[in-house]
């Protein structure tokens, strides 16, 4: 075994990775193809923010940063949702205190990581440095620098892959371990605005939710940044003769078409047909990998071997919790990191694939379902279900967001609680017309024995 590792991605995922892995007593020498974002203004864009969870807060908890975190965090207490006439109602996400999720600077988190981990001593950075290529049977990376062109190439002895969903090193690894990766992409795209704040520097929108102006086709959701603006994001069809980025092409498409679906939300961005035009538009697209290693060289983790796309908020907080799950591995077997690597990806490969099936699924709920009226009703029985009988009944979106049930347990229990939903709502107009009789009996007799619940 070597004392010296490489990490190739030092995004969210490398970053708590390195940390980790400087806690198992290796040094690790981790390359980034962008500039040190803490010293590096990422550009207009591009700044997404991210919805921090509890699986992503425990992971954060266990390298010792959340205090850290925490000054940087918006609560946000539920869905506000906008729909076509301008009026808004609130659809908390949970019934509990603690079930809110987190809006967070994706840079800020990430910059708080670097620091922690080249607090550890053991962690050596470099940015600018792309990869674009690995030599397995030389033990060499090759990479070409971003500001002067040169090209380099580094030794290595085992590499983690956290360079993202078109991850060079995944196309390495399994060039010589005979997997395959499938990439899966939606028919729609996003792109990213920025609402201001207002004169005096406040929120010009309610500052602890998620906003959504859910349109069926195409959604807007907005989430709130420390400095008073918003990070907005438009989730659109790539392709189409109208309501898709392929016919937005000029100022005046782009305002009537802000104008006519999202008619309180144009005015509070002066500049909405400038950002649309200068910010890019981003591609989503599920990435599902077989052969996640290549015996103790390399292994691959995050967007690399399981991409998400944004609508269950997990990417991170999924990352985040393979890290953890990828230490314990490589724990148990510190002497045979060929079986901590396979150990990992059998693992975990059932848990990643539950959760890029539920992200999709997340999409209809949040662009269409959040409007439904039926959607609304099952949606309080269930929450009425979980208060009466919390032992037994949980919704799908705690389970995942407040709770660190595993993914594919998640999506076994959500089958069958959906089908309790489905049945008790039937027909119904109310919750008041629930058999709450028949409710019990169903809830009570469903089996969920397998895995213990765990709150937030």
């Amino acid at each position: 075994m070597t004392n010296h590792v490489t990490i190739v991605g030092a995004g969210p995922a490398g970053s708590m990775l390195s940390i980790l892995l400087a806690r198992q007593g290796l040094s690790v020498s981790m390359y980034e193809s962008r500039p040190d974002m803490r010293t590096t203004d990422i550009g207009a864009g591009r700044s997404i923010n991210l919805a921090l969870a509890t699986r992503g807060i425990e992971a954060l908890a266990e390298v010792g940063v959340m205090s850290e975190v925490e000054r940087i965090l918006i609560p946000m207490m539920g869905r506000l949702i906008h729909d076509e006439t301008g009026r808004t109602s609130m659809q908390p996400y949970g019934s509990r205190p603690h079930e809110y999720i987190n809006s967070v600077s994706r840079t800020a988190l990430t910059s708080i990581l670097l620091d922690a981990a080249e607090a550890t001593g053991q962690v050596d950075i470099h940015f600018d440095m792309r990869c674009r290529g690995v030599d397995f049977d030389g033990g060499t990376l090759r990479f070409i620098d971003s500001t002067s062109g040169d090209e380099s190439r580094v030794p290595f002895t085992t590499i983690f892959g956290t360079d993202g969903s078109a991850s060079p090193v995944r196309e390495a690894l399994l060039e010589v371990n005979g997997g395959n990766v499938d990439i899966e992409p939606l028919t729609h795209g996003y792109k990213e605005l920025t609402m201001p704040a207002d004169s005096k520097g406040g929120f010009q929108i309610e500052k602890e939710a998620l906003h959504i102006w859910p349109r069926r086709d195409f959604m807007l959701i907005a989430l709130p940044d420390l400095v008073g603006t918003f990070t907005v994001t438009l989730f659109l069809a790539n392709e189409g003769p109208i309501d898709s980025f392929e016919h937005l092409t000029s100022d005046g498409e782009v305002l009537g078409f802000f104008e006519k679906h999202f008619a309180d939300f144009a005015p509070l961005v002066p500049d909405l047909a400038n950002q649309f035009t200068d910010h890019p538009h981003g591609r989503l697209a599920t990435v599902r990998t077989t052969g996640w290693a290549h015996a103790d060289r390399a292994v691959v983790l995050g967007d690399a071997s399981h991409g998400v796309v944004p609508f269950h908020g997990q990417g991170m907080n999924a990352a985040f919790e393979s890290c953890i799950v990828l230490d314990g591995c490589m724990r148990n077997n510190p002497n045979d990191w060929a079986t901590a690597f396979a150990k990992f990806e059998q693992d975990r490969k059932p848990d990643t694939d539950a959760i890029a099936d539920m992200a999709v699924a997340n999409y209809v709920e949040m662009s269409s379902s959040v409007v439904d009226e039926h959607y609304q009703l099952k949606r309080a029985v269930a929450l009425e279900l979980d208060h009466l009988w919390p032992e037994q009944f949980t919704p799908r979106y705690a389970m995942v967001m407040f709770n660190t049930i595993p993914y594919a347990e998640v999506q076994r229990r959500a089958i069958l609680q959906g089908e309790v939903l489905d049945r008790l709502t039937e027909g119904l107009t109310d919750i008041d017309e629930v058999d709450w009789v028949t409710a019990e009996e169903m809830v009570v007799g469903l089996d969920f024995n397998q895995v213990s619940k765990k709150g937030a």
